[in-house]
């Protein structure tokens, strides 16, 4: 196998990308504005988005807007055509939600659907906001919404553990990963908590409790890195999608991302734990992969590695399990694909002579494939009556042949 064929992306995955360019020719686009929390001004930048697509042209309607009676905020609604609200009677009291039908009735380009995460009040047609917007995408109208980060289902649980406060209402990861577009609305902590205490996000009296409670600095910063990571991360995406569209194989090194070659081995879960400080200090994403072998794995090797990879993904890597009969390939294939820029494998210190032979063949082979990329070597784990014993060795793509002249020089 040529190199070129060993770097070429996944057959599927190019398949389910054509796929999904041809669905989203026939279904609308969704922009959300994202934050860390209330406060930072998504509204305010969704409608100003708005006011800019209506000079150029393009019909924008208000499905629904929250604004709070801020001034600021109910001026930019002017010269947007609302689409009146439905009433919804609710054990004997009436509640207002956007008419979901009198959006698909009038087919505007663009709808602004505030406040993603919002439940509708029973009666309505879906239980959830973001139902509604998934009727209107595929309605083909496109829709602005706004979303904060402790309303994705993913970061509910830890964003309870920071703050304390248990968190309602949720939208699916997957609402956010279709997105086709996501700006991040983001303000320091001191101007969010100037706007507070000027009324401009609650009324007075609320603000106070909620500086006493959810918007304490500490939480705030927490939320700010949550919202500023999660972008990062689709911005990296979108770059590896573009690489692999424009058949780009090489590495790009804006900026540091790290795969972990995780194998069914008790010392895995060491090296997939060192990998996960390294990657915390370099504030980089990182990757665990398996390559699937035509080698057959038995239940203790299964149980193994499942456990693994479990590990691998509570730590917060993206999992990725590919096949291949040449290890090597797969490695560098999945670390091109994914734009990595070190990959990480472990070596044991149990090996006998013809397996640190086999070890040291397979280093100078992956290293000589790697190009662009870091290859760091850590050593394996050797439980001992002590404790656990960790060797790391960092190889920046060098050979073994060039630190046997550095000791000759070092010697002479």
């Amino acid at each position: 196998m040529d190199s070129q064929e060993a770097y070429r992306p996944d057959p599927d995955e190019l398949l389910n990308k054509i796929k999904k360019e041809e669905e989203g020719k026939k279904e609308g686009k969704l922009k959300i504005f994202f934050g860390m929390c209330a406060g930072v001004g998504k509204t305010y930048t969704m409608l100003e988005a708005a006011q800019k697509a209506r000079k150029e042209g393009i019909e924008v309607v208000i499905g629904i807007v929250e604004t709070h009676n801020r001034v600021e905020t109910e001026l930019l609604t002017g010269g947007l055509d609302k689409i009146p609200l439905k009433e919804i009677n609710y054990r004997g009291s009436f509640f207002k939600e956007m008419d979901l039908d009198a959006v698909i009735s009038r087919m505007p380009a663009i709808v602004l659907v505030d406040e993603l995460a919002h439940t509708n009040i029973p009666g309505s047609r879906h239980v959830k906001r973001y139902q509604d917007v998934e009727e209107l995408l595929k309605n083909g109208i496109d829709v602005y919404t706004t979303l904060n980060v402790q309303h994705l289902e993913s970061r509910a649980e830890t964003v309870k553990q920071i703050t304390g406060t248990y968190i309602r209402e949720t939208v699916p990861d997957s609402v956010f990963d279709r997105a086709d577009e996501v700006e991040l609305v983001d303000v320091t902590i001191d101007t969010l908590l100037q706007r507070l205490h000027e009324g401009k996000v609650y009324t007075p009296e609320k603000s106070k409790q909620a500086v006493q409670n959810f918007f304490r600095k500490g939480n705030l910063n927490a939320l700010r890195e949550m919202s500023l990571r999660l972008t990062a991360e689709r911005v990296d995406k979108e770059l590896r999608d573009y690489k692999i569209e424009k058949n780009i194989y090489s590495t790009w090194k804006s900026g540091q991302r790290l795969m972990v070659a995780v194998a069914p081995s008790p010392f895995s879960s060491n090296l997939i734990r060192w990998t996960r400080r390294l990657a915390y200090s370099l504030e980089a994403p990182w990757v665990a992969v398996y390559v699937e072998t035509n080698k057959k794995l038995n239940e203790e090797s299964k149980t193994l590695l499942q456990d693994n990879l479990k590990l691998a993904k509570e730590l917060g890597a993206e999992i990725i399990i590919t096949q291949d009969t040449d290890i090597i390939n797969a490695l560098i294939r999945v670390a091109k694909e994914n734009n990595i820029s070190q990959i990480i494998i472990g070596k044991s210190r149990k090996a006998n002579l013809f397996g640190l032979q086999y070890f040291k063949s397979f280093i100078k082979q992956l290293i000589k494939k790697s190009g662009e990329i870091d290859v760091y070597v850590v050593g394996g784990e050797e439980l001992s009556s002590t404790g656990t014993k960790t060797e790391a060795t960092f190889n920046p793509q060098s050979s073994f042949s060039k630190y046997i002249l550095a000791a000759a020089i070092v010697f002479l």
